[in-house]
């Protein structure tokens, strides 16, 4: 796949990498039904905050036929499929919340879903590419959109996936820019490369201001007492400290990361355009999570990494128009990290303060939303990272990427 990407000879293209040139990462038109035969599992899907809301769920997929996996053929069957066989799973471990967790998933639902998943090279386990990129259909002719399956949390689990569908969709125009400036450091084409750097800056800009529509969307007691569970993985989970065992696959449990913004492609392609360069810890989790994307996003991070330095071609340029164009980049992307860090502290740190608040009182909290959440992700992301201090440290590596001067005045001033 692409490996000639690489070669400075062929000009660099988007084209082997399952990227579409109106959605990017998104995947175009995903299916709403699967074969036939499938239907059991579609039924179960569609109904997972239903059931898991009456405690049904668990025997549902207890009592679900094993189907084999042998008649989905084309890869938006396999991505509907592993979409519907996540939310199911997901619902079934988290049903009874943290204390009556699950150490094994049925075969009937861990066979399939194991399958399906080595065919996708995706991990068994919800992620973006699953709930965000191949989660979403057209309601209308105007275009109004919404989720194929959801999870428990109501309005603000819609909000929250479309609100982060749409800054994937910001980010398209960028994403279309990074061969120009990759073909344009290697030809020296200075003009082409600004050009394209100021299209980058500005589609980061727009992926911001999208993102605070999660404020409007997405209620933060809902998603941190309710929603957050359900995204959480069975790794680095002190609520599922063995991992989970898919029953038929094999004995020994496997450990799996929940949903992290970390799965998602587009920060990381942005990274190894701009040269940021992260320390050890963090670049370690941000490694790990390329295994939880579609294995032909995954390469275009990899071969993006592989092109000679743009960051060492502005320098050698001395062009100050180049430089400025490559500096707004830094700059927006720095500005994009920190008003994540702003979403995180509203959806996560306030409610995890107001639970701990609740449960030192020893009041009776029924009423209050947060008091629901599980305890063990109190200062944790659902990708099962110590959440702030991980965004700050990425923060920091970005504000490093500034050309020389600049970064010393970011320092001076932060």
């Amino acid at each position: 796949m692409a490996a000639a990407s690489s070669d400075s000879k062929t000009p660099f293209s988007l084209d082997s990498y399952h990227v579409s040139e109106e959605l990017g990462f998104i995947l175009p038109e995903p299916l709403e039904e699967l074969p036939p035969y499938y239907q059991p599992w579609m039924d179960i899907a569609l109904q997972v905050p239903e059931a898991v809301h009456s405690h049904k769920l668990r025997s549902l997929i207890n009592e679900m036929p094993l189907l084999s996996s042998q008649f989905l053929q084309r890869h938006r069957e396999l991505r509907l499929a592993h979409l519907a066989l996540s939310v199911m799973t997901m619902g079934y471990v988290w049903q009874e919340g943290e204390n009556d967790t699950v150490e094994m998933l049925p075969r009937t639902l861990a066979v399939p879903y194991w399958e399906v998943s080595q065919r996708l090279g995706l991990p068994p386990v919800l992620t973006h590419a699953d709930a965000v990129l191949a989660n979403w259909r057209k309601k209308d002719p105007e275009g109004n959109l919404e989720l194929l399956v959801s999870l428990p949390g109501g309005d603000s689990v819609r909000g929250f996936f479309m609100v982060t569908l749409l800054v994937e969709l910001a980010a398209v125009p960028a994403l279309r820019s990074i061969p120009i400036v990759i073909n344009g450091v290697r030809c020296g084409d200075t003009d082409a490369v600004t050009k394209a750097l100021e299209e980058i800056s500005q589609s980061i800009q727009e992926m911001t201001e999208t993102l605070k529509m999660m404020q409007e969307y997405v209620e933060p007691s809902v998603f941190y007492g309710i929603m957050r569970i359900y995204l959480s993985g069975w790794k680095d989970n002190p609520s599922m400290p063995k991992g989970l065992v898919y029953e038929g696959v094999q004995t020994e449990p496997i450990e799996c990361s929940g949903g992290s913004a970390a799965q998602s492609s587009l920060l990381h392609c942005f990274d190894e355009l701009l040269g940021v360069k992260h320390e050890t810890k963090s670049g370690a989790f941000l490694t790990r999570m390329r295994d939880y994307m579609p294995p032909a996003h995954k390469q275009l991070i990899r071969d993006i990494s592989l092109q000679p330095s743009l960051r060492n071609f502005v320098q050698q340029q001395a062009n100050e128009q180049l430089s400025q164009a490559f500096q707004q980049c830094v700059t927006r992307l720095l500005a994009l990290r920190s008003y994540h860090i702003s979403v995180v502290c509203r959806f996560i740190t306030v409610p995890a303060a107001r639970a701990r608040q609740l449960r030192n009182q020893s009041r009776d909290s029924e009423g209050e939303m947060v008091s629901r959440a599980p305890t063990a992700l109190e200062e944790r992301g659902t990708g099962g990272s110590g959440i702030m201090t991980f965004l700050k440290t990425v923060r920091d590596q970005t504000r490093d990427t500034f050309l020389t001067e600049t970064s010393k005045e970011m320092k001076h001033h932060s």
